[in-house]
């Protein structure tokens, strides 16, 4: 909208030219007079001298006015500037000159001193007959308490104690159970905070292309939420087990139904596969089982990856600049090259190799790990071994026969084993017949048979903190904690993972927080357990106990 008219009116002379009223006059200043003057004719004046007309030129003289400004400033010595004048600062000390000592207790005086030696008096030859009468004595018992081993592995706990078993945390995902997934792994980050499970199904897979998921909970978050996994990856297939790598805590290599096995970073923002083997000839033809890291032996900051699957193969996998996993080293585990001692009597084929569900390393010997397979027996396996797996597997490396000794076996297949971590010759071993098998890799008959459920036992795990504890998951739905200190034939603490008997798939202990045990179950539900002081300190003769049971035979 346009102004008025009245606000904006034309201006003679152009843009910017200046209009005066004729009625109004105005002050200027004249330069040459130094005076304000009026512009137009100056009205008269009565002091002005007579008989002079109104234009006639007059010389009045002037008016001088010192300046006190320009004094003030020149004796300031300031510059015609735009910035202030200087400041000036000066340092001072906050602490005082001289420093001086004051005692808070009082002094004690000579006279004092002197009746106190008086009163003290030291019979020396009465002390040196006593210390040569101990001295044998002495001695013996500082030699026996040096070569005690009471207190091997005992350690002061200064954390608070933790009476009961407690569950902490109930994680789950819900696009998991509406699918009706179970939980068929879980793993601990390198750093303890972080959990992963691995949903799947265990009990009627097929080959179909079935989505599922491998998810992850920071447990350190304060706004856990446990229905809402910080990280969700998805797989094509369903995910069978998983593990994260021993010191990159964002690493995760999960086995899947198909036989693939693929590597996640949960750290990139974008696509978080990293690595993956791909479906080729040497990818595994049955669910993979297993998955575990090994040190790469020719790259120091490189790791491996090892595979079991029920086709009988043991694959070691490196890792590849584009993305892919190829196959760098192999093991197969066939009938006709187990001892006949042992030899299997049901074979899924003639010819045929033994399906292995489970393994675990010796952490006193990495050559030397233990394997179950379907056929009841745990069996001792060595990565140094040259023989060649018979007949000739159609794969880019040679397989090689692992198989040296063989256990006596369940009554059905063997699910899980597990090294012991403090004893080189100690692992157990559970399976479909309900029982947990103590073994010695120095004889074939077990230490110990414990018979656990009426059903069958899905994971059994070893105790990084102590050595005579250890955990099983049972298909009637409950966990299972072991003191052998305790009972050998009787769990110490049953704790019941669900409402409802589904069973509990897998089970594993937090080496970093070590109260920690989580649990998933056919529910789809991952259980953080934190355990009591009981189960997590150490007991003064535990590692005796430990060498006296491993000692024991059964010959």
């Amino acid at each position: 909208m346009a102004p008025p008219a009245s606000l904006y009116r034309p201006r003679p002379g152009g843009l910017g030219a200046r209009v005066t009223s004729p009625r109004l006059s105005r002050f200027h200043g004249n330069r040459r007079s130094g005076r304000w003057e009026r512009d137009g004719p100056r009205p008269p004046n009565p002091r002005d001298p007579p008989g002079l007309a109104m234009f006639t030129d007059l010389a009045a003289p002037g008016a001088d006015v010192q300046s006190l400004w320009r004094s003030a400033r020149s004796a300031r010595c300031e510059a015609k500037s735009c910035q202030t004048g200087r400041i000036s600062t000066a340092e001072a000390a906050t602490q005082s000159h001289t420093g001086r000592d004051a005692a808070v207790q009082t002094e004690q005086g000579k006279d004092f001193l002197q009746d106190f030696q008086q009163q003290v008096q030291v019979d020396y030859t009465g002390l040196l007959s006593f210390l040569q009468r101990v001295e044998d004595t002495v001695i013996k018992e500082l030699n026996k308490n040096w070569e005690s081993r009471a207190f091997d592995g005992f350690e002061v706990k200064w954390a608070d104690q933790n009476e009961t078993v407690l569950c902490l945390h109930t994680l789950s995902f819900p696009w998991a159970q509406r699918d009706k997934l179970q939980v068929t792994g879980v793993s601990w980050n390198a750093t303890g905070s972080v959990i992963a499970c691995s949903y799947g199904r265990l009990d009627d897979g097929d080959w179909r292309g079935e989505r599922s998921y491998v998810c992850t909970w920071n447990l350190d978050r304060r706004g856990l939420n446990p229905q809402d996994p910080d990280v969700v990856l998805v797989t094509p297939s369903s995910a069978m087990c998983l593990a994260f790598h021993p010191s990159q805590p964002s690493l995760i290599a999960g086995g899947l139904f198909n036989g693939e096995l693929v590597v996640w970073d949960t750290s990139r923002t974008g696509d978080p596969v990293i690595w993956r083997t791909g479906m080729t000839d040497d990818t595994h033809t049955d669910p993979i089982y297993q998955v575990h890291w090994l040190p790469d032996p020719k790259h120091n900051h490189h790791s491996q990856l090892l595979t079991v699957s029920t086709d009988g193969k043991i694959l070691v996998w490196r890792e590849e600049r584009n993305g892919q996993l190829v196959l760098a080293d192999g093991f197969a585990v066939v009938a006709q090259q187990i001892p006949r001692s042992a030899r299997l009597k049901k074979l899924a084929w003639a010819e045929g190799a033994v399906g292995v569900t489970s393994l675990s390393f010796s952490p006193f010997d990495p050559h030397v790990f233990v394997v179950g397979v379907e056929g009841g027996y745990s069996l001792r396996c060595s990565t140094a071994a040259q023989t060649p797996a018979l007949p000739a597997w159609g794969s880019s490396v040679p397989l090689r026969a692992p198989v040296e000794f063989a256990f006596s076996p369940h009554a059905g297949p063997v699910y899980s084993v597990s090294c012991s971590p403090f004893h080189r010759n100690l692992f157990l071993s559970c399976g479909t017949d309900g029982q947990v098998h103590l073994h010695s890799m120095l004889q074939p008959q077990p230490l110990l048979a414990v018979q656990v459920s009426q059903k069958y036992l899905f994971c059994v795990r070893w105790s990084p903190v102590r050595p005579l504890v250890f955990a099983a998951a049972s298909g009637e739905g409950e966990l299972l904690l072991f003191d052998l200190a305790r009972s050998t034939q009787q769990p110490t603490v049953s704790l019941k993972q669900a409402l409802s008997h589904c069973p509990v798939y897998c089970l594993e202990f937090n080496s970093k927080q070590t109260q920690l045990l989580a649990a998933g179950d056919a529910a789809g539900t991952v259980k953080v357990w934190q355990l009591s002081s009981d189960f997590t300190e150490q007991g003064p003769r535990e590692m005796n106990h430990l060498e006296q049971l491993a000692s024991e035979s059964t010959d």
